[in-house]
């Protein structure tokens, strides 16, 4: 019987049915072509172990919960709250229990297109809510009351009452549950990287929205922080109804 051919060994080793027996064959097989497919396939499975592993380890507070028998367990975290412009934004994820997204993690670790992807995975397949407080309301407060208020409607709006809610480095005042505060919360558990994912998400279209009314800022690159060319623009056209007041670069302007 014919040798396969090399490309029809690549076609076969991405092939989820592949057997251990046929994949031995081809580590058998001393064509040199072949032995940079298997190389490469064991590489890719190297990786695919470690990100399982990763998000494994980023389960563990997930895990606290479910011993103690709370299944409904919210990650919370928030996108927004250094720059001087737009609003800042909280989400909230509930995840399926036995859930597994591949490579999910701090949504600051993740590319552009990354992020879009797991945004979208995310809201098919979970619990998802969002809070928005305004730069009107962020100057009233501050920032930090502000990401508080943020994280009180995100909880609020969840289809789904919470058991426990694991957040992002701070403590809720009116939480509807239990919670834990967890410093890099964002690296450390699946629940707040999936919510870190959904807010960060949700607030660059927002940016990217007023971007289209005020060019001038170039809020769609910069998402409202102090760039060197944002400050120029605030400079030459002062503040824009979706500047922060009550943060110094702005104050000076206006």
């Amino acid at each position: 019987m014919a040798r396969l051919t090399v490309m029809h060994v690549k076609e076969m080793l991405n092939d989820p049915l592949l057997t251990e027996e046929e994949l031995q064959g081809f580590r058998n097989d001393e064509r040199k072509g072949v032995q940079k497919l298997i190389e490469r396939y064991d590489a890719e499975k190297r990786k695919e172990a470690q990100l399982q592993q990763q998000y494994e380890d980023m389960l563990v507070f997930e895990y606290e919960q479910y011993r103690k028998g709370k299944r409904v367990v919210a990650g919370i975290d928030e996108a927004g709250r250094g720059p001087l412009a737009g609003p800042v934004v909280a989400g909230a994820v509930i995840l399926p229990e036995n859930y597994y997204l591949e490579g999910l993690n701090d949504s600051k670790k993740l590319s552009l297109s990354q992020r879009e992807n797991y945004f979208d995975h995310i809201k098919a397949d979970a619990f998802w809510s969002v809070g928005i407080v305004c730069n009107e309301e962020i100057d009233r407060l501050n920032i930090y009351q502000a990401t508080k208020l943020a994280m009180q409607r995100a909880v609020d709006n969840l289809p789904v009452r919470p058991e426990h809610l694991l957040i992002d480095a701070m403590e809720m005042n009116h939480a509807p549950c239990t919670q834990t505060s967890l410093v890099k919360g964002d690296q450390r558990s699946v629940s707040i990287a999936a919510a870190s994912v959904i807010a960060k998400v949700t607030r660059d279209r927002m940016m990217a929205d007023l971007d289209e009314r005020y060019p001038m800022y170039q809020f769609r690159s910069n998402q409202g922080y102090g760039t060197k060319d944002h400050l120029r623009a605030l400079e030459m056209y002062g503040a824009s109804p979706y500047h922060r007041l009550s943060f110094a670069p702005v104050k000076e302007v206006i």
